[in-house]
Order: C-alpha cells, then sequence, then structure tokens
C-alpha cells in the first residue's frame, strides 16, 4: 500500500495507515465533520487498534493521521503528536469513571487545565447537557445505573471540546432500554457538533442505525468503506458480504456480455460446483469489469425478492419450496430451496397478508429483480483495500 499525500485542507479525519508488526493494520479511513464513521468486523479485525493510533495510543509503522487539516502523524516526517495534544474524546465500553469521585468530580477531572471554579460550571453545564439531574451529578459510579454511567462517560470527553470524538463499544454494557436513551443521546449531539466521530461496535443494526458510512474490517484491513446501503447492496467481496449479515449468497459463471446495453449473463451455480449448462441463467448489470469464464460470486438483497402465485409464475421465475418459516409478530423470516438450483436457499423477511400462506412444504415462485444482483469477481479479501470492486 502507497500512502497517498494527506490532503491539508481537507476538513475532517484523514486517515491511512500500512503496518504488519506488532498486529497487521492496513487502510484509510475518511470521515467529515459532523460525520458519524462505524467500524465493523469480528473481534480481532483490529478496529480498537485502529482507534488507538487515531487517540495516539499507538504510533503506527506507517501512516498519516490529519484532523481539519491540521497533520498529527506523519511517520515519513516524523511528526506524532501525543494523546494530550491530540483534543480527542473517549468514550470506552467500561466507561473508566473513578470509583471514589461524584459525577461532577468526574467530569471536572478532565478540565484540570482550567481554574477550579470554572471546572465545576463546566462539568455541571455538560452534565446537564447529557440530561443528568443535579441529584445524579453528585453520585458515585456505585450509584448510578449503567445508562447514567455511560452518559458522564459522554460528557466527560465532550468537556475538552474535542475535535475527534472516538466511541467505542459505548452501548454494549447497557440494557437495550438503556441503548435506546442514549441513541437519542447521541442523535441529539451530533446535530450540535461538528466533528468527525469514529464508532466501534459488534452490533451491525446499531451501525447501520447511527452510522452515515461504515469501514468493514477484517484481519486488520480495511475491506470497505461506504454508507450502509451500498456496502449492503454492493459489497465488495464475499467476505464483506459475510460480514455485514448479506444472507442471500450464491455462486456463478460469468457468461459475458449480454445483447441488451449495460447487461451481462450470469449462470447461477450450486455451492462449490461447476454450473450445468442447463443451470439458470440471469441477465444482470454489467460493469465491464469481469471475463467471460469467470467464476464469480453475487448477491441479492432480501427485498429485491418476491413472491408470485403459482398460477401468474413467469418464465423468469423460480419454482421453491419453504423449508422454514418463523413468524415473529408482524413479520415472517422464511427459507425458500431453489428447485432449479440445488443446495441454493433464498432467505426473506416478509410482512403483510402474503406471509400467512407461507408453511413449511408450500410451494412458492420466487421472483428476482435482477436490477438488486450484485456481481462480485471470486478473490481474497487481501485485495479488497484498493482493487476493484
Amino acid at each position: 500500500m502507497n500512502l497517498a499525500p494527506l490532503p491539508a485542507a481537507e476538513s475532517g479525519l484523514v486517515v491511512d495507515v500500512d503496518q504488519a508488526r506488532p498486529m497487521p493494520l492496513q487502510g484509510g479511513l475518511r470521515c467529515q465533520r459532523g460525520e458519524l464513521l462505524a467500524l465493523v468486523g469480528p473481534s480481532g479485525a483490529g478496529k480498537t487498534s485502529l482507534m488507538r493510533v487515531l487517540a495516539g495510543l499507538m504510533r503506527p509503522q506507517r501512516g498519516r493521521v490529519a484532523v481539519d487539516g491540521e497533520v498529527w502523524c506523519d511517520t515519513e516526517r516524523g511528526i506524532f503528536l501525543p494523546p494530550q495534544q491530540r483534543h480527542v474524546g473517549l468514550v470506552f465500553q467500561n466507561y473508566a469513571l473513578m470509583p471514589h469521585l461524584d459525577a461532577l468530580g468526574n467530569v471536572a477531572l478532565s478540565l484540570l487545565h482550567l481554574p477550579a471554579p470554572e471546572r465545576q460550571r463546566t462539568a455541571q453545564r455538560w452534565l446537564d447537557h447529557v440530561q443528568l439531574s443535579p441529584d445524579q451529578q453528585r453520585r458515585r459510579p456505585a450509584d448510578l445505573s449503567g445508562g447514567q454511567q455511560q452518559r458522564v462517560a459522554v460528557a466527560r470527553a465532550l468537556a475538552r471540546e474535542p475535535r475527534l470524538l472516538l466511541l467505542d463499544e459505548p452501548f454494549s454494557a447497557v440494557d437495550q432500554m438503556m441503548r435506546q436513551g442514549l441513541y437519542r443521546l447521541l442523535a441529539d449531539l451530533r446535530r450540535e457538533l461538528s466533528v468527525p466521530i469514529v464508532l466501534v461496535t459488534h452490533d451491525l443494526n446499531e451501525a447501520r442505525m447511527l452510522a452515515d458510512r461504515l469501514a468493514v474490517m477484517d484481519a486488520g484491513l480495511v475491506l470497505q468503506q461506504g454508507t450502509p446501503a451500498q456496502i449492503h447492496t454492493q459489497p465488495r467481496n464475499a467476505r464483506v458480504a459475510d460480514l455485514v449479515g448479506i444472507q442471500n449468497r450464491f455462486h456463478g459463471l460469468w457468461l459475458g456480455p449480454a445483447s441488451t446495453p449495460g447487461q451481462g449473463l450470469l449462470r447461477w451455480a450450486s455451492a462449490g460446483k461447476v454450473p450445468a449448462d442447463d443451470a439458470p441463467v440471469l441477465q444482470v448489470r454489467d460493469k465491464s469489469r469481469l471475463i467471460p469464464g469467470e467464476p464469480v460470486n453475487w448477491v441479492i438483497p432480501s427485498d429485491g425478492i418476491g413472491l408470485v402465485d403459482m398460477a401468474e409464475r413467469g418464465a423468469d421465475d423460480f419454482v421453491a419450496e419453504v423449508t422454514e418459516a418463523r413468524h415473529l409478530g408482524e413479520i415472517t423470516l422464511a427459507t425458500l430451496a431453489v428447485a432449479a438450483v440445488p443446495g441454493s436457499r433464498l432467505v426473506l423477511t416478509l410482512s403483510g397478508s402474503q406471509r400467512r400462506r407461507l408453511t413449511p412444504g408450500s410451494v412458492v415462485a420466487a421472483r428476482l429483480d435482477r436490477q438488486f444482483v450484485h456481481v462480485m469477481p471470486v478473490r481474497s479479501a487481501q485485495g479488497a483495500s484498493g482493487q476493484r470492486p
């Protein structure tokens, strides 16, 4: 990976890292002011290590970090600002509050650069801002709920008026009801703050709900960055699709361009098998990046799959057997086995009256919206950081 020059006048956070030891870490991130970027990936993906680089707690072998054009780290130029000079707000999973201090004291501890009376006034103002009552502000952490402790941690992070806010699994230690209140708090703060916010989370639903952009990481590599919708509908490779929970992932063989401009032909293959000559062929979007005869992976989101009555089945629809139908209140999770492609399963989330007819063993016609099909070359995750999608 070649580190591109940092755009000195670019606003927000700009990061490029490339190291092999003590752990692999490679890729670039961009996060504008007022934007929330979520780092997602499995344990050991390198998310927290990358946060440590941003905070100045770890010096990368090679890397550059800048916020609003101010360079915090540039290994080639020998620049490395320590944490206290970076004006970073940190919110940890375990809150990291001082147990012997009350909420006011914990926030005031981050304001030692101010005179004592001003520390108390500033701490109180931020605790008011995160909606802690005067009584709660005088309590020690042990006398506060998990959600209240997290609000203290947020107030402490914001009290120094950071230029970058880092949230490391901030909601994982509180229950679902408390999380909803913290989500609303974060949404309110985002409207008021004009700083880049980076969130580490294992919860994909949380990331999709809160983030403007996602960065998918695995084994220390930034595999893909984009909006939640972009990554969900156009994952760069099969590993990204797996990490972001896309369930309708399939194999195929790229046959080449179709007669219609901008369209190509994809033969649907069973997992681990060469597709038979009579296997279904789908006409899908062609980005002119694939070679005829190239094995591919392809995905389609659940909302690109519809069900029609067998009597209305068209020539391009697929006969499928319902193998599972889990009725969960107002929605149903259904799994369908496609007769024409042995071993292939379609997974749908359905609502409305149509789902009531779905029972295991019933036969339906599945209609795929070809415009939702996204085709990817079969390649390792290693090349995903900077090569073709």
